[in-house]
């Protein structure tokens, strides 16, 4: 295999590494700004909720068996479930994130990076995928990772959730227990 060396960079006082400068917010307009940060905070409540309902449970201990590891996801996954029990399409995605989302994909990926992008999501295996908040993304379906290109565009998430393409439909997924937490319709041009 190959091996990486890394080697120690030394910052003078008052700087900071390039990569800590880099704000995802520059560049946008105070509108694009807001829309993202209100579309970030949704997210995060969303994160904080299930994030209490997990400290609640019982916790697994290191010599858990496979049925109790799969007991204890569906056990998480229906608290939340019940917890968000009046969950709707668009609370996170609201109309301004979702025309955000698109335009950011549509003015990123063009041409032949656009055609590679098309060509991979819809080629996989989401057929049956449910386009229905607070449902489980089946086990058995592919997962469509989202390209790095874009992650570095979209709106960062908590660790807790996922991008995810089912058709030209974008998903977001707790990635835990699998559910689907909202989605919006025809992100991919």
């Amino acid at each position: 295999m190959f091996g990486l060396t890394f080697l120690p960079i030394q910052l003078t006082a008052g700087q900071t590494p390039v990569a800590a400068q880099a704000d995802p917010l520059d560049g946008l307009s105070a509108k694009q700004r807001e829309t993202v940060v209100a579309f970030q905070e949704r997210a995060k409540d969303y994160s904080k909720l299930r994030e209490s309902i997990e400290d609640k449970m019982p916790k697994l201990s290191k010599e858990s068996t496979p049925e109790q590891i799969d007991a204890h996801k569906k056990a998480f996954e229906e608290r939340v479930r019940a917890a968000r029990a009046g969950a709707k399409r668009g609370e996170l995605f609201t109309p301004g994130i979702a025309a955000y989302i698109r335009a950011t994909i549509k003015t990123e990926f063009k041409g032949a990076e656009l055609k590679a992008l098309r060509a991979s999501v819809l080629e996989a295996d989401t057929k049956g995928v449910p386009l229905r908040v607070n449902y489980a993304y089946p086990d058995t379906k592919e997962l469509i990772e989202m390209s790095p290109a874009l992650l570095l565009k979209l709106p960062q998430l908590p660790k807790q959730l996922r991008y995810r393409f089912v058709g030209r439909n974008m998903l977001l997924v707790d990635r835990e227990n699998g559910l689907i937490v909202d989605y919006m319709l025809n992100a991919l041009p």
